[in-house]
């Protein structure tokens, strides 16, 4: 027997299976994390995926569903269950969507404001606050855990505290947001056919990546991709080749918007990257023979040696682009941990090279993972052509929901949605 609570709060006791309970909740107009943990994901987290994906939920929380399952961000069913997410939301907004927290504080567990009232019932009606009693000013480890659960379902770091962009979050109209799942419904299902047997999903505006075997997430991985003046473009292609401690040719566009100005501020930049410039023909060049204030500087070659300055860090992942972008390790490994990663030139870089690459190699058997080990670790330029190319996809989606029982917001970093907060 369970007990389902709707969103105006009246209950009713049914007697259900797990699909019957998915069923019964969307007839209700509950978004599925208001029942998930009782329906239970339809995958488990695979073991692996717990390294890079922590949810940190309070411990003493109840009837909490993972954020994330074992299901990928875009498959063959993400079409579905997002038209189902269209009519819970559709539901809410007719019944008035949510309230609105108004604080000029940073609210977080201990606190008590007349604040968190607005939020406990904002957190309630997505689903992500269960009823479970307590004092309605109170933040206490439930609310702790709800805020949390809201901060992953949008793509952010889970600390718990509601400020800034958790806020903002939390105060987007229900109407923005069915316009979302709308919009996206088009793109999940340009991407519902078949995605090949094993496959990377690089999601732009989530700047997170998914390497994806027979349907099922292998590995998450954070990544770091272009700003919005240096888009990382939409793709479709296949991996094809690993270079260990790669050099890095700097791209044109590089060299004129940053490197250039770099050097007309500080002639010693490019001896501290240890970045050399070449002819045309490949003939070194010194920096103190270029004049730095006038175009000629572009017209040359320059490259940064391997090692632990080198932008491309210890892998490059190569694949056929037009643009010319490629995936690759990083020496800044802290940009990983931020709510916004959007600061490359058009390229992704990738948290947790090594098992990318491990899973990437996996059936090229001239590379087992200690031959990989080595040469991450060797400083020596060597290629490891992959035998069987791996699909890649560069999508676009900043809504979706799947059989995981979660719906997911990411921001439109390029304003590609076309939807005004204002107009709505």
């Amino acid at each position: 027997m369970l007990r389902i609570r709707t969103a105006n709060g009246s209950a009713s006791a049914l007697d259900l299976s797990r699909r019957d309970v998915l069923k019964a909740g969307l007839a209700a107009g509950l978004t599925m994390s208001a029942f998930g943990a009782q329906a239970q994901t339809l995958q488990a987290t695979p073991a692996n995926q717990a390294v890079e994906w922590t949810e940190g939920f309070d411990a003493s929380a109840p009837y909490q569903a993972p954020i994330r399952s074992a299901r990928p961000t875009l498959s063959a069913e993400t079409a579905t269950y997002t038209e189902q997410a269209i009519t819970q939301y559709m539901d809410l907004s007719a019944r008035g969507g949510w309230p609105t927290v108004q604080t000029d504080k940073m609210l977080k567990i201990g606190m008590r404001d007349p604040a968190i009232g607005a939020l406990r019932e904002r957190l309630a009606v997505t689903g992500d606050l269960q009823s479970v009693g307590g004092q309605p000013d109170s933040f206490d480890s439930f609310v702790d855990g709800a805020v949390k659960r809201f901060q992953l379902r949008h793509g952010l770091n889970a600390d718990g505290k509601v400020a800034g962009e958790t806020l903002k979050q939390l105060n987007l109209p229900v109407e923005f947001r069915l316009r979302q799942l709308e919009t996206n419904l088009v793109r999940v299902r340009s991407m519902s056919g078949f995605l090949g047997d094993r496959y990377v999903m690089t999601n732009i505006p989530g700047a997170e990546i998914e390497t994806v075997e027979a349907d099922i997430v292998h590995s998450r991985h954070q990544a770091v991709v272009g700003k919005i003046d240096r888009q990382t473009p939409l793709l479709t292609t296949k991996i094809n080749l690993i270079k260990f401690n790669p050099f890095w040719t700097v791209p044109r566009s590089i060299i004129i918007k940053d490197l250039i100005p770099k050097m007309q501020k500080d002639s010693g930049y490019l001896d501290r990257q240890k970045i050399y410039i070449y002819t045309q023909q490949g003939e070194p060049l010194d920096w103190r023979t270029i004049n730095w204030n006038s175009e000629e500087a572009a017209d040359y070659l320059f490259r940064q040696d391997p090692g632990d300055l080198n932008s491309m860090g210890s892998v490059k992942i190569e694949f056929p682009s037009p643009e010319g972008v490629y995936m690759h390790d990083t020496p800044s490994k802290g940009l990983f941990g931020e709510n916004a990663r959007f600061h490359s030139s058009g390229c992704v870089r990738v948290q947790n090279v090594r098992e990318y690459v491990f899973w990437i190699l996996k059936n090229t058997p001239e590379w087992p993972q200690e031959r990989i080990a080595e040469a991450l670790t060797s400083g020596e330029r060597i290629d490891a052509p992959v035998a069987d190319p791996v699909p890649l996809y560069f999508q676009y989606v900043t809504a979706w929901a799947n059989s995981d029982g979660i719906i997911q917001f990411r921001d439109d970093i390029y304003n590609r949605d076309g939807l005004d907060v204002a107009a709505q």
